[in-house]
């Protein structure tokens, strides 16, 4: 059975390729993340798909904007139905502020359920050298707290980071924040470009509340032998 706690990313651009999986993966996978591959080439057909089946969905497209268009933003997509959405933390405080009122009066207004709203902190493909050579100063792990924080104190549910930070994060944001981690792979897995990684276990009992996790399962020669180990892994952490 699934684990609500693991998200599969369809990181495809094509309506068909989207269906296949979902549709092999059959109940093993309960909670998919559309992200801007898919949803840029497929549109709302997407998320409305998984919808339909009773899936849950996080709607990754890393909302980054002035906050009155990153508020618009959200609430043209409240109404698709996604579960989770995001916007990215560097867009500042202001910004994750209007954008989580907004996204609660619209909801409100719209009768619609309130999508999660979360904030992408640094990418996990950023390491320490990319992010020194992007200009920055001071430490990775530092950065991503100082995000994690500004997103809690603006109203946002929680944040996406790298497995390497969720113990700092669940610590500095208590029990009820959301933590998403990419970066997760399996021991015997391809590390691939993401640098700040951790297995799946190794995530959990940092904290992180999600593993968002695609190329382990999407390309595997067969994904439902590959959630299924990926799924005995995490049911090992409570």
């Amino acid at each position: 059975m699934s684990d609500n706690r693991l998200i599969t990313a369809l990181d495809v651009h094509d309506f068909d390729a989207m269906k296949n999986l979902v549709d092999n993966l059959g109940d093993k996978v309960n909670f998919y993340k559309v992200g801007m591959e898919l949803f840029y080439s497929v549109g709302e057909k997407s998320v409305k798909y998984l919808k339909e089946r009773n899936k849950k969905v996080f709607l990754d497209l890393k909302i980054h904007d002035i906050p009155n268009t990153a508020a618009g933003a959200v609430c043209s997509l409240a109404r698709l139905g996604a579960d989770i959405m995001n916007v990215h933390a560097g867009g500042g405080f202001a910004m994750m502020k209007r954008a989580a009122e907004a996204l609660k009066e619209f909801s409100a207004e719209n009768n619609i359920p309130t999508p999660k709203l979360i904030a992408v902190t640094v990418l996990t493909s950023i390491d320490q050298n990319e992010w020194e050579k992007m200009g920055h100063g001071g430490k990775v792990d530092e950065q991503v707290l100082r995000f994690a924080a500004l997103a809690k104190e603006a109203g946002l549910q929680g944040v996406v980071a790298s497995p390497k930070e969720a113990a700092s994060i669940r610590a500095q944001c208590g029990k009820d924040f959301l933590i998403i981690t990419p970066g997760i792979r399996p021991a015997d897995g391809e590390v691939g470009d993401q640098k700040r990684i951790a297995t799946p276990a190794a995530a959990l009992k940092n904290g992180a509340s999600h593993l968002v996790i695609g190329r382990p399962i999407t390309a595997a020669s067969d994904p439902q032998a590959a959630t299924e180990k990926i799924l005995t892994e995490m049911r090992q952490v409570q």
